[in-house]
């Protein structure tokens, strides 16, 4: 706070102020003045110490700095002035806000230009685009600025802004670019000048976070703690002081900072600066600050002060304030940065996104601004040419070079990327009117940009590696990083080049000639060869792909590619021919490099290239994949579809041929006999098959693909549609797994929702599942078994499916080619590739093949290839025999072809006579249905050709057939009606001969029926008594359980072997009414009482899986000595902390840490004389007053529980006379002091110790509330009590409960006799303060240890119902205090009273009771709250009874309320506007990075960082695993909100993620938001998570996550 002096400066300086305004208002040079007062005042103000008093600071800077401005401005009181401004603002359409980290952006899928068009929340909610299609991503910044006019401002007003804001800014300006350490600007020089220094730490990008914090503990001698802030604000503010003092004092630390952090790297960056100009660069930062405050006011203002920092300065170019900030943002720190730049664009300067070179997203963006730049400023060349300069390595034809990139190049090479994104920006909104400058700019661009596309053709080639495998894997990331960069960009420019027919046809002309270029001397050194087959020859050259160079980089001839088919679908083909430079095209150099590149691909998967290393398969796999292929493998197929287009079909197949290296098995004249190679090399033999195999993929491929428009006549949609069918023909998918198989646009959109409902039906997922698309029946007919994008898995998966598909429909398997659309006009001689003498060869031979089934030159793939290529003609020929009107239109005869023998001498069976021999092939068994389908095909197709006949005859025959038909199916009705009316007359007859047998069997049912209903539960209230004299006893009967270690069988008995059950007791909250409670001292806390509250509780749960008790001790040894041997060679966390007593369960691997011995049931004596509660009292008291007193008399004998620790009233007595036989075996008694212990262990967090006298008290305790906690979780469940507990949770509430009645005989006797008395008798807590279910549970269990040693004769049964109704009357009597008009009970303890107004104690005494009760407004409204309070006292009792004695089961009770995780809004975006304007809580207002949702109380963390981390037990940890102990006692759920991902923490070291509850419209998650669909909270979902932590489950389900996925036991979970 301000001193009494600081006080007297600012009062003297506040009456000051008029009249020192009125000063600037008279002097002509406002700047110096300005400026002599700052100099003379911030120094005094700001960084006068090493320890900074930001209030006190802030505070005179607003009285002596920023006031005059404001008076100064306004001409007035600023109080009034600015509130005149606001009200008299004429604010913009644009809202202009800015948005903050982490807050939601809406962009509309249908509407949006671009993706950065965003709405914030507001703006959008109030939009009509909330009915579109949209998607919701968090921004790091975005601002929407608006240009009003100043018609309100006066010309005074307006005048003395511009002179403020010139000053103010100028200032900041100089400051903040000020790189001098110990002087300052002209003006600003202190009057007196002192000796104080700082020692100022500045971020980079080198040094890690732990480097830091060693640096600074050694230069300036910190705790690490310290050390730790000093690093966390330098990473947040992009500097921090770690000293102060005189000059040399802070050169010293320096000295030290630099020469520890320059031994591997470059050091920290440090100065030693004067404490003046720091001061003058915080004030810098708060007076922008101040003009971000003052132009809020006023749009008007924010018009000025943007005219003031563009205005250029004396110095010409580039001299503005804004250009000045813009060329020196790599010098100024993070802090600056983040006020220059609307703050949030700087979050971390050293990437693209967070830097000032981001703004450009806002300009190119503007489509006005991002065309006027193109044609005035040439902005398309200058970008391209600036990313070329940067890459400077070439080889010697002037390809890019990237294999001998230095690991700082590549870096390099990243950052320039980003210029790749400007283009894409520059791009992204197609023009609608050209002009001729427009076009001018624009092809020079095109220009430019062919140059860099001709630096990458042919980039990274490779040789095949022969021999010996390739020593070291070349780069090959660089390359393909950069082409998929630039897929967008080559798509773009396409679509800008379709809108305008000349620039597509200069540009188609600029690509040729590019090409050409490239290829002018592919030819040269290579033999020409003529290649001769079927009567056609060609010539070519001699190439071998596994011989030669071949480079899968050939962006030039993709482009072109591209081009050419927007010639055809632009139809500028057809209508400019003159214009084209068609002529001079030469296919076969358009097809060389496609050509080789895809035999390139065969060659791999034939295996060919292995010796070549991961790096080519790799670049083959980006080839085909998703994110590329569209500009490199689909363009390389268009070409060569486009050059087969132009060529003779015979002469494309010989050079494919070639290519393949197959050339030599096709074409000799006795192909079909001699090449049977039974001595060849298999592999050889393999590779060949292959070869052939991918040959016959990619003629199906180039005759087959038309569903591109342009090449075939479809429409834009139909590409997209066939795309979804393929992958729905593998398998039913979700909508993120079909995005993911479909290209994406610029826009991020793959156009599916336009046409997934014409293809596929959607499912909707269940609790757990995912919402999945299903193909629609009526498509399946257009699957094609060699469709494109198929990868081999991919198509032996399709293939699977729809054969399996076909078996269920009662088809045959085979799968035909689909009915394919026409080609368009300049693609329309392709069909005849499947008609032309070369092809029918090689079908004919590979047909000729397949006949010999010992032949090993063929494969049933490569038969069934063939197969498909017929059925492809033959539908070609169908199709056009069916669209023609005329027979002889139709070209296309290739029956007529497949028909015909081969030519002497060879005379070879035609491909007709072929098939027509495999169709009953025993070998070929699998393509017979194909094989069938085509004989079929083509006597269909003869059919329609022989339409000579007359129409009459076959519709005389088709009347015939039809009434033939009719006829024997009116035969076969009669018969069906005759044999069924034959067998209802035999059961008839069957009845009525054993007509007794009937009534014998009906009686039984009904005798069957009624004994069952008087064993049912419901039969009776009255006989179904759980405790009292008259409780029903369950028929005994031995209880057999086996093993499952040894899996021998054991019967559960008293003086048995102890058979035990797997558990894991845990403390819990989740029931806690209060959790602001702070933890209790573990040494000196009583746990006798528990609270109304249950602040915390201690659960027990158990997996149900049964052991021996050496059996599993055995078990828990050998993982002991394992997790020894592997923390020694791994030393890492695992799922289970076997220190702690955890393992998992040998069967089911659920998480445990002890074992409950299981018991036997315990049969009470039926005594029908019992006395009545009066007389119990009178009796029980005088025995506990004896008892007591006897007690009483002793002295405490144990050493641990010494007067110093001890709890009140709590002794330990020697045993008496007359000591009870212990009933159960010593493994029994054994395995009872071992889960006693766990339970104390755990429950009070200490170490374990057998002989406290708490253990007790915490197994009863443990007891009771895994009994409520089961009650609320059937309740939440809208379960009966009864009958619906899964098997384990009835056998552990079982044990708990019998456990519970027999821990007395393993510890000390008069202790727990000490427990029962203090539970009667002793001075208790106030009624209020007791849980009365707790106190039931503890004194029936407490009363076997007095039983033992009572010989009056009371039977245990009859106590218990006395002590049961003692109780309850307490407990009416804690609802009867709390209950008043108007109040509903829901929590039966909601009011506190004071401690004594209503104590109970043995007797209760009514006059207390009636005298504080109060006011009641009616005796229904009593009744009410009397029933709603104390029934779910009375279902936890029923449980607890039930299962101490095996009683069956009544009818349901009635449920309660109880605890639920927090309420989640429905739209995720609610949740994320939420997260945006949480601030770190101790980093001054900064920005959380990953704020964290508690989803049990509701809190938000700031998770995952250092400024928040705690000392928890000694040691460090993150915010949410510090919130897990002080709210959910070790047990934490929390949603990550940025990440939209769950996060269930146990402890420090172990947790897992979970499938967050919020789906977008198709049923799935969004972690990461990665999607961007928009989310909304599935009710269903947040159940089940509540469901898990209800039953606490938490810890179980992180132990099955970690046991699954080991990637996650090494996070360190501690701090997050």
């Amino acid at each position: 706070m301000p001193t009494c002096l600081n006080w007297f400066v600012i009062i003297f300086m506040v009456s000051l102020l008029p009249p020192s305004t009125q000063k600037w208002l008279q002097v002509t040079d406002l700047y110096k003045e300005v400026y002599h007062h700052l100099a003379r005042y911030v120094p005094k103000i700001y960084c006068l110490g090493p320890n900074l008093n930001p209030q006190s600071e802030d505070l005179l800077a607003q009285m002596l700095l920023q006031a005059p401005l404001e008076w100064y401005l306004c001409g007035e009181d600023p109080s009034t002035g600015l509130a005149k401004l606001e009200q008299n603002n004429q604010p913009s359409q644009l809202c202009g806000h800015v948005f903050k980290v982490g807050e939601p952006t809406y962009s509309c899928r249908e509407c949006a230009a671009d993706p950065t068009c965003v709405l914030c929340m507001q703006c959008f909610l109030g939009s009509v685009h909330k009915e579109h299609r949209y998607r919701v991503r968090t921004t790091t910044t975005s601002t929407t600025h608006s240009m009003d006019p100043l018609a309100h401002l006066s010309t005074d007003m307006i005048a003395r802004c511009y002179n403020v804001f010139s000053v103010v800014l100028k200032y900041a300006v100089d400051m903040l670019t000020w790189d001098k350490e110990d002087e300052l600007p002209p003006g600003l020089e202190p009057p007196d000048r002192s000796d104080t220094y700082y020692c100022m730490l500045f971020n980079d990008e080198v040094h890690t976070y732990e480097q830091v914090i060693y640096t600074l503990q050694k230069a300036v001698n910190c705790t690490q703690k310290e050390a730790v802030s000093f690093a966390t604000t330098v990473d947040r503010d992009g500097r921090k002081s770690v000293r102060f003092g005189d000059f040399a004092f802070c050169e010293l630390a320096k000295s030290v900072i630099v020469r520890n952090t320059s031994r591997q790297s470059k050091p920290l960056r440090v100065q030693v600066m004067h404490s003046s100009v720091v001061a003058h660069q915080c004030f810098a930062l708060k007076a922008l600050h101040w003009l971000g405050h003052v132009i809020g006011y006023s749009d008007a203002l924010r018009r000025i002060l943007c005219q003031v920092g563009l205005e250029r300065g004396p110095e010409g170019e580039n001299s503005s304030l804004v250009d000045t900030l813009m060329l020196c943002d790599s010098k100024m720190w993070k802090g600056e940065e983040e006020l220059f730049w609307d703050g949030d664009y700087v979050k971390d300067d050293h990437d693209r996104e967070f830097s000032v070179t981001d703004l450009s997203v806002q300009m190119f963006t503007v489509p006005s601004l991002a065309r006027m730049l193109i044609t005035e400023e040439n902005l398309m060349t200058t970008i391209i040419r600036t990313f070329v300069d940067h890459l400077r390595h070439r080889d010697l034809q002037g390809r890019f070079q990237f294999e001998r990139y230095t690991a700082q190049q590549a870096f390099k090479f990243r950052r320039v990327q980003s210029l790749i994104g400007d283009l894409k920006y520059v791009l992204i909104s197609r023009p609608t009117e050209w002009s001729d400058q427009l076009r001018e700019k624009f092809l020079e661009g095109l220009d430019t940009f062919l140059e860099l596309l001709k630096c990458m053709q042919g980039m990274d080639p490779v040789v095949r590696q022969v021999g010996q495998h390739i020593e070291m894997e070349p780069e090959w990331e660089a390359a393909f990083t950069l082409q998929m960069k630039l897929t967008h960009i080559i798509s773009m420019i396409q679509e800008w080049c379709a809108t305008d027919e000349r620039v597509l046809i200069e540009a188609y002309k600029k690509c040729l000639t590019a090409l050409t270029h490239c290829h002018s001397g592919f030819a040269d050194g290579e033999q020409p060869i003529t290649l001769s087959m079927c009567g056609h020859s060609v010539d070519t050259i001699r190439y071998c792909v596994s011989q030669e160079k071949v480079s899968i980089h050939l962006p030039v001839s993709r482009l072109l590619a591209g081009l050419h088919v927007l010639l055809s679908k632009m139809e500028v083909a057809y209508r400019f021919p003159e214009q084209l430079p068609l002529s001079e095209l030469s296919p076969p150099m358009l097809i060389e490099h496609p050509l080789r590149c895809l035999v390139l691909c065969a060659q791999v998967h034939a295996g060919m290239w292995r010796r070549n290393g991961f790096s080519l398969v790799n670049q083959i796999y980006y080839y085909h994949n998703v994110k590329c292929r569209v500009e490199m493998f689909d363009k390389d197929l268009i070409m060569l579809q486009a050059g087969a287009s132009m060529m003779d079909p015979n002469h494309f197949l010989m050079i494919v041929l070639s290519r393949f290296e197959l050339y030599h098995i096709f074409s000799s004249a006795d192909c079909r006999k001699r090449y049977n190679r039974e001595n060849a090399n298999k592999d050889v033999v393999q590779q060949n098959n292959t070869l052939t195999e991918e040959m016959l993929h990619l003629i199906m491929m180039v005759v087959g693909e038309r569903f591109e428009a342009g090449i075939g006549q479809v429409e834009g949609c139909d590409e997209i549609k066939r795309e979804i069918l393929h992958q729905l023909c593998i398998r039913p998918m979700a909508h993120s797994e079909l995005v993911k198989a479909l290209p994406e646009n610029e826009n991020k959109e793959t156009g599916m929702e336009r046409v997934i409902d014409c293809v596929a039906s959607f499912k909707k997922p269940g609790v757990t599942g995912r919402g999945l698309y299903e193909l629609r029946p009526e498509c399946a007919k257009q699957f094609n078994l060699y469709f494109h994008h198929y990868s081999r898995a991919d198509q032996s998966k399709a293939e699977e499916a729809q054969r399996k598909l076909k078996r269920q429909n009662g088809e045959d398997t085979a799968l035909p080619p689909p009915v394919l659309p026409p080609f368009c006009p300049l693609f329309a001689s392709l069909v005849n590739i499947l008609q032309c003498d070369v092809l029918l060869g090689m079908l004919g031979a590979v047909l000729q093949w397949a006949v010999e089934p010992s032949a090993g030159h063929w494969s049933e793939s490569m038969l069934q290839r063939v197969l498909h290529l017929i059925g492809m003609a033959l539908l070609e020929e169908q199709q056009q025999l069916e669209n023609s009107s005329e027979d002889n239109d139709v070209y296309f005869n290739f029956t007529l072809k497949m028909s015909r023998p081969g030519e002497a001498p060879s005379n070879t069976a035609s491909v007709l006579a072929l098939l027509e021999n495999l169709q009953n092939a025993p070998h070929l068994e699998v393509h017979e249905d194909m094989i069938r389908w085509l004989l079929k095909t083509v006597a269909g197709i003869k059919t329609m050709r022989e339409r000579s006949a007359s129409t009459s005859t076959v519709t005389t025959a088709c009347d015939k057939d039809k009434a033939e038909r009719k006829r024997k199916a009116e035969i076969a009705r009669l018969r069906r009606e005759k044999v069924m009316a034959q067998m209802s007359e035999m059961q008839r007859h069957f009845i009525n001969e054993n007509k007794e047998l009937f009534q014998q069997s009906l009686e039984e049912l009904d005798a069957s029926t009624s004994t069952s209903l008087e064993h049912s539960p419901a039969s009776s209230d009255a006989a179904l008594a759980c405790v009292g004299p008259r409780r029903s006893r369950p028929r005994e009967k031995r209880q057999v359980v086996t093993c499952i270690l040894c899996q021998e069988e054991q019967e559960i008995r008293a003086d048995g072997k102890a058979m035990v059950l797997a558990a894991f007791v845990q403390r819990s909250t989740v029931m806690s009414k209060n959790r602001t409670r702070p933890p209790h001292d573990p040494k000196r806390y009583d746990p006798l009482f528990m609270h109304p509250d249950l602040s915390f509780g201690t659960h027990t749960g158990s997996c149900g899986h049964i052991m021996h008790s050496h059996c599993w001790q055995r078990y828990f040894e050998a993982v002991q000595a394992k997790e020894q041997r592997r923390q020694q060679r791994l030393r890492v966390h695992t799922s289970y902390d076997v220190g702690n007593g955890e393992f998992l369960c040998p069967l089911c691997e659920c998480l445990s840490n002890t074992v409950i011995p299981l018991l036997p049931r315990t049969m009470g004596s039926s005594s029908c004389e019992q006395p009545g509660l009066g007389q119990w009292l009178k009796t029980s008291g005088q025995q506990i007053k004896a008892m007591h007193s006897a007690h009483r008399k002793l002295q405490p004998v144990s050493e641990y529980w010494n007067a110093e620790h001890s709890v009140k009233g709590t002794h330990m007595f020697p045993s008496s006379d007359k000591c009870p036989m212990n009933p159960y075996s010593s493994t029994i008694k054994e395995m009872l002091t071992t889960f006693g212990t766990a339970t104390y262990k755990v429950g009070l967090k200490v170490h374990p110790n057998e002989q406290d006298p708490r253990i007790p008290i915490m197994c009863w305790s443990s007891c009771a509330y895994t009994i409520q906690s089961i009650e609320r979780l059937l309740v939440d469940e809208k379960k009966p009590l009864f009958g619906s507990l899964p098997c384990r949770q009835d056998d552990c509430l079982s044990s708990l409960a019998r456990f519970g009645s027999a821990c007395w005989t393993a510890a000390c006797q008069p202790t727990v006799q000490g427990h029962f008395i203090r539970l009667l008798v002793e001075a208790s807590p106030c009624i209020l303060d007791v849980d009365m279910l707790h106190l039931l549970v503890s004194v029936v269990l407490s009363y076997g240890s007095v039983h033992s040693q009572d010989s009056s004769g009371l039977s245990v049964d009859a106590v218990q119902l006395h002590l049961f109704h003692l109780i309850t009357v307490a407990h009416m009597v804690q609802i009867l205090l709390t209950s008043g008009p108007g109040k509903e009970r829901g929590n039966p303890i909601t009011v506190r009273v004071r401690a004594g107004s209503a104590r109970v104690k043995g007797h209760c005494h009514s006059t207390t009771v009636v005298c504080s009760l109060p006011e009641v407004g009616s005796g229904w409204h009593l009744w009410r709250c009397v029933k709603t309070g104390i029934l779910p006292y009375l279902r936890g009792a029923a449980l607890f009874f039930h299962h101490l004695h095996g009683v069956p089961a009544p009818p349901e009770l009635f449920p309660r309320e109880s605890n639920s995780l927090i309420d989640l809004p429905d739209d995720y975006s609610a949740l994320i506007n939420q997260a945006s304007s949480f601030t770190c809580p101790k980093s001054g207002g900064d920005k959380s990075r990953a704020p964290t949702l508690c989803l049990v109380c509701g809190s938000m963390l700031c998770s995952q960082s250092y400024c928040c981390q705690t000392e928890l037990e000694g040691e460090d940890v993150g915010a949410c695993t510090a919130h897990t102990f002080a709210c959910g006692a070790g047990v934490g759920i929390f949603l990550r909100v940025r990440e939209s991902q769950v996060l269930f923490l146990a402890g420090k070291t172990k947790g897992c993620f979970y499938a967050p509850p919020y789906l977008d419209d198709y049923g799935e998650t969004d972690q990461g938001l990665r999607r961007g669909n928009p989310l909304h909270l599935c009710h269903e979902r947040y159940r089940k998570i509540q469901k898990l932590w209800r039953q606490h489950s938490i810890t179980e389900e992180i132990g099955h996550a970690q046991e699954a996925n080991q990637t996650l036991v090494g996070i360190d979970w501690q701090h997050l």
